[in-house]
């Protein structure tokens, strides 16, 4: 009686099978069954949705320099800043045979050269601008593992050493030059022409690194660039009549030494009153929707609370396969907040630590794949994930405690993309998953 009453509860649809059995996507092969045993699918398993704020994200040795502001009429401001230290491949001004002497060479210019790595996110139709400051205090962490995170920063110079602005042109090869204050320029050349500046210690205790800031009155859009982007000196021979100019360059040749300072205000959002990264922020109270967002750590947390009572409705019985499928609201996105591919599923115990990945058997990531055909109503563009071997493993468990499922983006650390996703119980584009149970 009660196996009937609880089967009634979920709707399932029974097929007793001893061949091939096709039900929907996934088919069962016959060697797994056998007599009287019967496939079930189950599409009414309850799946809640939640927002979480993960703890800090790693953004050093991310190998992109992201700078840039803006104002997204869902999650809010966000801005990233980035650090970086610098190298050179030569402390020493250029000689030959026939002039061993520097004396004769001067200062002519100096510039930040900036090298777009094609990623951008946000309006780039509108005026770009960020500043470089010079740092006051050498790109070291206090942390054990030698690593910088989204909410590091480093004291620097409030004086602006070069500055500019620009319409975005992100997917060219293009370079932003940005050309520096002269004495700055001058002061350095001095000091390797002068061999006080002869080394990369010498370099480095002078020239701490730069902070490249975004301008959050004059920018609409975050922009991603190379580590390739290099300091450039540049030099020539005094009262000479060759046109021929020297260089030094400088470079980000440590990827761990620059990291990215990445800032979100939800001030007036949905989602402004998100908790401590211990804790969840339920879809119920935000309008049937959970939310993600690279580089301030937003992410979506999926749980499974009725699972466990799966496994009284038959004395024995397990899940094979399981498929969730969970779609973006509608008008949440766009060409300007375009939607990532596939996004990270990780999974975590109730307070939100990340025990792994989830994998298949051969150990494998398992992403959440985007599916966007076409369609009037956008009903088919949804991520799609295998979770049966995850949810057999926790119908099973022997204790009480339950892991969750967390969505993230794959550029979690590097990149600013967003996607807001409905839970459900959403009136439209609602999430749906359906169980493949087998009794016996």
């Amino acid at each position: 009686m009660y196996k009937l009453f609880y089967l009634l509860i979920l709707s399932v649809i029974i097929s007793s099978c001893n061949s091939d059995v096709d039900t929907g996507e996934f088919v069962v092969g016959a060697d797994y069954l056998a007599l009287n045993n019967n496939v079930i699918q189950i599409d009414t398993a309850t799946v809640e949705l939640s927002t979480i704020r993960l703890d800090s994200l790693v953004t050093s040795s991310q190998s992109r320099i992201l700078v840039g502001s803006y104002v997204d009429p869902i999650f809010g401001k966000i801005k990233s800043d980035s650090y970086f230290q610098l190298y050179g491949n030569s402390y020493a001004l250029y000689t030959d045979n026939a002039d061993t002497e520097s004396t004769n060479y001067v200062f002519d210019s100096i510039r930040m050269v900036m090298k777009l790595d094609k990623y951008y996110y946000g309006d780039t139709t509108k005026t770009y601008t960020f500043n470089i400051h010079k740092l006051t205090e050498q790109v070291k962490t206090s942390l054990e593992d030698n690593t910088f995170h989204n909410d590091s920063k480093l004291s620097y110079q409030s004086a602006v050493l070069g500055s500019i602005s620009f319409k975005p042109k992100p997917v060219s090869t293009d370079s932003i030059s940005v050309v520096l204050n002269d004495d700055f320029g001058n002061e350095l050349f001095q000091k390797i022409k002068k061999k006080e500046i002869a080394n990369s210690d010498e370099f480095v205790e002078y020239l701490k690194g730069f902070v490249v800031t975004a301008d959050s009155d004059n920018s609409s859009s975050v922009l991603g660039f190379d580590l390739s982007s290099e300091l450039r000196l540049y030099y020539s021979k005094y009262l000479s009549n060759s046109e021929t100019s020297f260089v030094l360059s400088f470079g980000v040749y440590d990827s761990s030494k620059q990291f990215n300072a990445i800032t979100a205000d939800r001030a007036g959002t949905v989602i402004e009153d998100l908790p401590i990264a211990t804790s969840k922020l339920v879809s119920t109270k935000t309008a049937d929707q959970s939310f993600i967002q690279s580089g301030s750590g937003v992410s979506c947390r999926i749980d499974f609370p009725n699972i466990k009572q799966l496994k009284y409705a038959f004395e024995k019985g397990a899940i094979v396969d399981a498929q969730l499928s969970i779609k973006p609201v509608n008008n949440t996105y766009s060409a300007r907040y375009s939607l990532p591919e596939s996004l990270l599923v990780y999974i975590a115990d109730d307070l939100n630590r990340i025990k792994g990945l989830l994998t298949n058997a051969a150990g494998e990531p398992i992403y959440a794949i985007l599916n966007q055909s076409a369609d009037e109503f956008n009903e088919s563009t949804a991520y799609t994930i295998s979770i049966g071997s995850f949810l057999q493993s926790e119908m099973i468990k022997a204790s009480d405690s339950r892991y969750s499922l967390i969505l993230a983006s794959p550029d979690v650390s590097k990149t600013v993309n967003r996607l807001v996703l409905a839970d459900q119980k959403a009136s439209s584009n609602s999430l749906k998953m359906k169980i493949y149970y087998i009794s016996y």
